[in-house]
């Protein structure tokens, strides 16, 4: 196998909690980790995604989505759930903090092989120990069965589980979004929270151009957006799953649910945060 790097939103996704610690105190979220694992990017990364002040509002919302999700996982928890997934991890250090591993809470860290194997080599460059409550469990989103791999790794399927999916459904196709939540919601007493974005039309002519902007500059990258929901849309699909206990926050919700300091983002269409849930 080939170790190929990650991808560039995932560095862009670290480097906006990163910078989050150092614009904003991490007043939102804290993630002392973020800055180490970029390496001797850091500084680099921090500085390309904090030139433009614009790009402000999603800082805060990157580390926004972080923070919600972690704190439904600690409401989980408290709630007797020893089984978390990081879907896409790429440069998530939630298993490398794991405040709950003496509760006995095992986090799986969902990733190509490729890329896990990258980020297993930047982890031993920076001196971060891989935990034992930590599993690696390699899967293609595309083309591999989650089910099967996670059971490789010593997921215990028919036990209630948290996921947590960030940055990663808006690049793929609606066909492998529909199987992984359909796995999720087979998951008893499972629970999710995953980001997505809105169609392009969606949004006003005077911010229009600049999210067709940002998607042509991902597309160039090799990593275009694939798949948009509506709310209305998504909400249904889930539903249709089995999941009954839903949340949709937008970007000004979520930033002002916790506590987001000036210049977080303004009402309007743009990335959301959901949670989906089994009542029983």
């Amino acid at each position: 196998m080939t170790e190929r790097p990650p991808s560039r939103t995932a560095l862009g996704a670290a480097g906006y909690r990163a910078a989050h610690q150092q614009f904003e105190g991490g007043k939102v979220f804290s993630d002392p980790l973020a800055r180490v694992i970029l390496g001797d990017d850091a500084d680099a990364i921090i500085a390309s995604l904090s030139a433009d002040p614009t790009q402000r509002g999603m800082r805060i919302f990157m580390a926004a989505r972080s923070r919600f999700a972690e704190d439904c996982l600690g409401g989980a928890v408290s709630r007797g759930v020893r089984q978390a997934v990081v879907l896409g991890a790429g440069f998530d250090t939630f298993a490398l903090r794991n405040p709950f591993s003496d509760l006995g809470l095992r986090v799986f860290e969902v990733d190509h092989p490729a890329t896990q194997a990258w980020k297993r080599r930047r982890l031993s460059e920076v001196g971060l120990v891989v935990p034992a409550s930590l599993t690696f469990a390699a899967v293609d989103f595309e083309s591999d069965d989650l089910g099967q791999g996670l059971r490789d790794a010593g997921f215990e399927a028919d036990r209630p589980a948290f996921f947590m999916w960030l940055g990663v459904v808006p690049y793929l196709e609606r066909t492998a979004i529909a199987a992984t939540l359909r796995y999720i919601a087979g998951v008893p007493k499972s629970e999710v929270v995953f980001d997505y974005s809105e169609p392009l039309e969606n949004y006003p002519p005077e911010r229009r151009d600049a999210v067709v902007a940002l998607a042509a500059r991902t597309a160039e990258i090799g990593e275009p957006w694939l798949s948009h929901f509506n709310p209305d849309e998504i909400v249904q699909e889930l539903l249709g799953y089995g999941f009954d206990d839903i949340e949709d926050l937008g970007m000004s919700d979520l930033a002002m649910r916790l506590g987001a300091p000036a210049g977080a983002p303004e009402r309007g269409p743009g990335p959301h945060l959901i949670r989906a849930a089994h009542k029983a």
